[in-house]
């Protein structure tokens, strides 16, 4: 399979340095050793209870915006055409092989002997219909841009579709193998779509049980799943937002998976008896973002002063414990697309000073900061409440529930926010369009408000581009761009933690922080 596709055309050859580029290197320590000795005493079985501190805002793939939704179901409750593995390689899933025809047509033979959880066979049907409710734009998904590049999903036979592009996009793999590209049941969306933003319909190994709001989603095994069966009976994702309660169950052994680790106790979770630290490198950024459309902050001036006063190295080393890296861009190094070449503005109280003055805001400028409710993230707002105080600009902090944060930027009631973006593909289109295209204000992903012709044109460009070095170059103009007009602050590229019991054994995290669970056995 992967040789027909590498002999096809241009596009393989990107394909495979891309994949290569981003994969994910994994550093567990005690975790490993911890995994290795409990498959020996591992049994068949039991309920897997994963604390979590949030919610999930929404379970239908065509409307999840965010890594903590998504984990719920990806790989899970639902499966894609194709999947990354642990080192970010496209491999077959519910497509068996593929073949570029040409550069705007890609055929995938598809796997037969595949149910839905409600019976429905999975075949080219149902692929159709999920991708054309997808691209429907009376479906009003947020993710629509993400792949509005198919103008036509054709059936070919029961078991082979072609995807029929408006122009050629060489990374269409990469986001066939992200969450966006869920294939769901035809015959829920045929009879009652609604139901699917909170009860998931899909092919995966756990069919959906029940979402208690507010406490508790709940999985069970698929007993009828056409590959290799899960170990455990059950899984429960648990919402306590508690870092200290969510640390203390899982060394007491109350519950087996935290995904979310205080990075002030990585040196009790090394030294314990009873856990295990999973670390692993990710493709995502934080950032702190301007509501570019919003007085004052419509005013580059402004933007540029705020960012000539935020001292972000102090941010690594005293909010994260030195856990990830210092960013230079919104693009992960580990990402398809970055450059080492582009720099955000350099650490200067005189210049923000001066470049308040010139806005008209000498005197005392009053924002807001948004930021949701975790802990790291809640101490470099109060780092970043110090830090502008030295150039007479007052901050208030206003911290809110996951939901409700989305829900606030979504809808750009906002001024500053504290936010990353958990790029899912390891490709620069993913993170270009969604972040800083005009068309993905709001919900799918620029929550800056930004627009700028310039930088769409790139963007656009940059989609279509089948050679390597080109591509590179558009995102690194279009990066310089954003970073000089001051759209956002870099601040650090992710490390990926989990904290697990030592009953553990089988876990992983993806580069785009995807919780793997379909191998996991309890001890």
């Amino acid at each position: 399979m992967v040789e027909r596709l590498q002999k096809k055309n241009i596009l393989i050859g990107f394909i495979v340095l891309v994949l290569t580029l981003f994969t994910a290197c994994s550093t567990q320590s005690n975790s490993e050793s911890a995994n290795a000795e409990n498959e020996d005493t591992a049994k068949e079985g039991g309920t897997l209870s994963v604390v979590r501190l949030s919610d999930a805002t929404k379970l239908d793939p065509h409307f999840i915006t965010d890594i903590p939704s998504a984990n719920i179901t990806y790989q899970k409750v639902y499966e894609t055409l194709v999947v990354p593995d642990k080192d970010f390689k496209i491999q077959p899933l519910l497509a068996t092989e593929w073949e570029v025809i040409n550069e705007t047509t890609w055929e995938f033979k598809l796997r037969e002997g595949v149910k839905f959880h409600d019976g429905t066979p999975f075949n080219a049907e149902a692929v159709k219909t999920t991708f054309d409710r997808l691209l429907d734009p009376k479906t009003e998904s947020p993710q629509r841009e993400k792949l509005s590049m198919i103008n036509e999903v054709k059936i070919v036979d029961d078991y082979t579709v072609q995807l029929l592009l408006d122009y050629p996009y060489a990374p269409l793999l990469s986001i066939l193998a992200s969450q966006e590209g869920s294939i769901i049941s035809p015959k829920v969306l045929k009879e009652n779509p609604d139901q699917l933003m909170d009860h998931p319909v899909g092919t995966g190994p756990f069919l959906f049980e029940h979402w208690k709001s507010g406490q508790e989603i709940s999985l069970n095994k698929n007993k009828d799943y056409w590959g290799e069966k899960p170990s455990l009976d059950r899984v429960v994702f648990k919402v306590v937002p508690e870092d200290a309660t969510r640390l203390a169950m899982i060394e007491t052994g109350e519950a087996h998976i935290n995904d979310q680790v205080p990075v002030t106790e990585l040196d009790r979770i090394v030294a314990s008896d009873s856990m295990g630290l999973y670390r692993t490198e990710g493709l995502a950024v934080e950032y702190i973002g301007f509501n570019t459309s919003k007085k004052p902050l419509d005013d580059i001036r402004v933007r540029k002063a705020i960012s000539h006063a935020i001292e972000r190295d102090s941010i690594i080393k005293g909010v994260y414990n030195d856990v990830g890296t210092l960013a230079n861009s919104a693009m992960s190094p580990k990402v398809f697309g970055y450059s080492e070449n582009v720099a955000p503005f350099d650490y200067d109280l005189n210049e923000a000073k001066k470049l308040l003055k010139v806005a008209g805001f000498e005197d005392n400028l009053n924002l807001t900061l948004l930021t949701n409710d975790r802990k790291e993230r809640i101490n470099m707002a109060e780092v970043i409440q110090s830090q502008l105080k030295g150039i007479g600009v007052n901050i208030e902090i206003q911290v809110m529930e996951y939901g409700s944060y989305i829900d606030t930027i979504d809808k750009s009631d906002h001024d500053l926010f504290i936010g990353g973006w958990g790029n899912a593909t390891g490709d620069g289109d993913y993170n270009q369009y969604n972040l800083f295209h005009s068309d993905s204000q709001g919900s799918p992903g620029n929550h800056f408000y930004y627009s700028n012709p310039d930088v769409d044109q790139l963007i656009e460009a940059a989609r279509q581009e089948t050679n390597n070095d080109k591509r590179l170059a558009l995102y690194e103009e279009a990066m310089e761009i954003e970073l000089d007009e001051a759209v956002y602050v870099p601040i650090r590229n992710y490390e990926h933690l989990a904290v697990h019991s030592k009953t553990v054994s089988g876990m992983w995290l993806n580069a785009a922080n995807y919780l793997m669970i379909n191998e996991v056995k309890l001890k």
